[in-house]
This record gives structure tokens, C-alpha cells and sequence, in this order.
């Protein structure tokens, strides 16, 4: 296996050696290298040995001597992996994915299951896409902390759930990562009927056996759009379910502290505000691990809020609309009632998600699509906040291709994107907004 090299940085080690784009790495330390994993573990050392093809076919040998963790200097062929993203095999019958709508942005119909991204940017995997070989290269490559969907740890339910024969062997692949020294955070997705209930405290209870290498574990809700015509009769959960999962979570926390000292598996925030509970203290969330899953989002955002509120002087008098999502809507509203002593007046607008289905409750699912027809008769001012997430990563389209400016124009309205994981920036943002203003 050798990996295309298509640029190298000027005064680098890879260019002291004369290595130039079009040379290919075939291999170090006599190791083969299948992707940015073996590359980023075989060259932190001082001293490596490193093999590879000029552009005209000529090996070349290079023993290299540098310091601990400094990078060679060369990039690769399908960027930073080194190897094309891994697809998803799984058919799981919550699978969001399969329930996108034509016309949304082309990344959304991608289905990646790769470990990979799991190590490098807390990706979510199912293990079952991982055949033998490459698990053993997991182990090898210590690899770790992963981000493993679970979902239950009952074999036969779990391959219901995934469409998949390797899914049921969960359990057994996470006492080998244990067994290994790996650490990893796990989820479940809920789906009513399937793997709630006797099942749901059976993969508390065998998750919570792995601790510490299973460090945490998040239970949410399953999502469900509109557009689920010829898949399976999934239902959402209830208000009455989300009110029975959170009591059974607070009673497994208990027992996990009393085991560990940590709550270990916790409710997504989403599962709170569906059940009409309060959501708990900030400290229960302890370090915030599962924050990608929505748990304790809010409660970290308000914190954060707060806290840089309180350095603040007055603002102007102003009034602001915001748009955020149904489940957060409530929440929103009394935190930026903490706004008035400032100055500041925002009216929150709860946007209904029309386009993929009114069980969407989420901010970062809102299209441009549902915020002009709810909004551009009903806002107080002329300025929009919205969380940055309904955008694109580094981008300015929303979900259903809309660009922002497109979506300003329509409304008539200046539309400023926010911090929507982080309190403290959104006070700034906020105040420097008012001073332009």
C-alpha cells in the first residue's frame, strides 16, 4: 500500500529530504501504512526509518533524526485521513440519514461509519463496519477515546435495530478495547418498544461493568422526520416515556455513584424538556463529556452566560428577535429575560420545523425555509439571532441549500448567526452587536 504525497511544506523535513510532490510513502519503520493512524503513530519517534517512490519509480531509503512529534511535513492524497471515508453497512431502522428530503445539502446523505473519525473528531461508530484484521489494528494502534453508538448490549436486539449479523457481537468487542487499555464513550439511541425498559437497564448495567474504560454514556431521543415512507414504524417517545427514562437514569446514576464516583450515564437534554422536567444542576454534568449529544448543553451555555453577563456594563436600549428550536425555546426565554437590567430586550421566536416534520425540535435542524414564513411578519425589530448551527461548518447555507444573504434579502431583515455552544462568546457577541447598532 503506498499513499500519493501532493504537497510539501517548504523548509520541512520531508523537503531536506528531498522528497517532492508526486513521491509516493511506501512504507515506515518497515511497517506498512494504511492511513493517517499508522502515519501520525509511526513518525512521532526521534529517530525513523522511511521508504519512498520518487515520481520516475526510484526507491529511496531515508533514516531520519528529529524531535519528539515533529511533523514531516508532507500531505497526502484524500486529505487528512489518507484513505477515503468508510462507509456505513449498517440498515439501522432509526437511521436519520434515510430520512432526508431531496434538496438538502448533498453532505447529508453521506452514511460514514469509520473509526477513524470517531479517534480524530468524536465521531460516532457502530463497530460493526470493522472486520477482524482492522479491528486488531485498533487495538495495536491504541486507539482511543472512540465514541461508540451502543444502543443496547442485548446481541439480538441490537442486530434488529441495525439490520446487521456482526452488530451482536457489542459487547464482546468492548471488553477486548477494555482488555487493551482503550477508553471510549458510548450512546443509545431510545426508540420506544425496542431497546427502552429491561433492555435499556441491561445496557446500563453491562456499560457501567466496562467503567473506566467506558467512561460515560448518553441516552437520547430518537429522531424522526417526515419523510419515513417504507421504513420501519418507528414512534417517538412520548412525554410519559421521556418522564419514565429520566427517573430510570437518575436511579442508575445513584448506583453508578455509589460504585465510581461518577453519575456515568446521563439524559439528553432534549429527554428533560420532552418529559416538562427541570433540567439538573450544571455540576451533575460533571466534566460535560457528552456535550456533542446535547447533554448539558444548556445548563454549560447558561453558566457561561451568566458569568460573562455579570462583567458586563449597560448596553443601549434595544430590542432583537432570536429563532431557536421548540425544545429550547422555553429555556431561552427566561435566560435572556436575564437580559432587561441591561438594556437589552430579545423576543425568542420557537420556530415550528415544518420541513422535516413538527417532531424536529432541535435549533440546528431550523431551515431558512421555515424562518421566513414564521418570521417576516412577526419580529419586533429588524435583526435576527440565530444559533450558528443552523449553518454550516464555516459556511453560510442552511440545511435546505439557502444561503444567508438569499434569506436576508427575502425578509427584509439583517440576520446575525451566534454562538450557540458557548455562553460566554454569545455575551460578547451580544454586547458588541448593540454597540454597531
Amino acid at each position: 500500500m503506498n499513499h500519493l504525497i501532493v504537497s510539501v511544506d517548504p523548509g520541512s523535513i520531508g523537503e531536506e529530504l528531498g522528497i517532492t510532490k508526486g513521491c509516493h510513502l511506501l512504507s515506515i519503520d518497515g511497517e506498512e501504512i494504511h492511513d493517517i493512524i499508522d502515519y501520525e503513530q509511526l513518525t512521532t519517534g526521534e529517530s525513523i526509518s522511511m521508504c519512498f517512490a520518487e515520481p520516475d519509480g526510484t526507491i529511496v531509503e531515508a533514516e531520519i533524526d528529529k524531535e519528539l512529534y515533529e511533523p514531516l511535513g508532507l500531505t497526502f492524497q484524500h486529505g487528512g485521513l489518507m484513505s477515503p471515508i468508510r462507509s456505513c453497512k449498517n440498515h439501522c431502522i432509526f437511521c436519520f440519514i434515510d430520512q432526508m428530503p431531496k434538496g438538502v445539502r448533498s453532505s447529508l446523505h453521506v452514511k460514514d461509519d469509520d473509526w477513524r473519525l470517531s479517534l480524530i473528531m468524536g465521531n460516532y461508530v457502530t463497530l460493526t463496519n470493522v472486520d477482524d484484521g482492522e479491528f486488531e489494528r485498533m487495538l495495536k494502534r491504541h486507539a482511543g477515546p472512540l465514541y461508540i453508538s451502543v444502543h443496547a448490549t442485548d446481541g439480538a436486539v441490537r442486530e434488529r435495530m441495525m439490520n446487521n449479523p456482526s452488530a451482536g457481537r457489542i459487547m464482546e468487542r468492548l471488553v477486548r478495547l477494555k482488555e487493551a487499555g482503550l477508553t471510549f464513550h458510548t450512546q443509545v439511541v431510545l426508540c420506544p418498544g425496542i431497546n427502552d425498559g429491561a433492555i435499556l437497564d441491561r445496557t446500563i448495567s453491562d456499560l457501567l461493568d466496562l467503567y473506566p474504560a467506558a467512561g460515560t454514556l448518553a441516552v437520547v431521543p430518537v429522531g424522526l422526520t417526515k419523510f419515513r415512507d417504507r421504513l420501519y414504524p418507528l414512534v417517538g417517545v412520548s412525554p410519559q416515556e421521556a418522564a419514565a427514562v429520566v427517573e430510570q437514569i437518575v436511579r442508575w446514576q445513584q448506583i453508578a455513584c455509589a460504585r465510581t464516583g461518577s453519575g456515568f450515564v446521563f439524559a439528553s437534554d432534549e429527554l428533560y424538556i420532552l418529559a416538562g422536567k427541570e433540567l439538573p444542576p450544571a455540576e451533575t454534568y460533571e466534566d460535560y463529556l457528552q456535550i456533542e449529544n446535547g447533554v448539558g448543553l444548556l445548563r454549560k451555555f447558561e453558566s457561561e452566560f451568566l458569568c460573562a453577563l455579570s462583567e458586563q456594563g449597560m448596553a443601549r436600549n434595544i430590542v432583537l428577535d432570536s429563532a431557536t428550536g421548540m425544545s429550547a425555546a422555553t429555556f431561552m426565554r427566561r435566560l435572556f429575560e436575564k437580559l432587561k437590567p441591561y438594556g437589552i430586550e430579545i423576543e425568542t421566536h420557537a420556530v415550528t420545523n415544518h420541513y422535516f416534520g413538527e417532531h424536529v425540535t432541535v435549533s440546528g435542524l431550523i431551515t431558512a425555509t421555515d424562518l421566513a414564513e414564521q418570521l417576516i411578519n412577526a419580529m419586533k425589530s429588524d435583526i435576527l439571532l440565530i444559533p450558528r448551527t443552523m449553518l454550516k461548518e464555516n459556511d453560510t447555507v442552511f440545511l435546505d441549500g439557502t444561503d444567508l444573504k438569499d434569506l436576508s434579502r427575502r425578509m427584509g431583515k439583517r440576520i446575525v448567526p451566534m454562538s450557540a455552544d458557548d455562553g460566554e462568546a454569545f455575551v460578547k457577541e451580544l454586547f458588541e452587536l448593540c454597540k454597531e447598532v
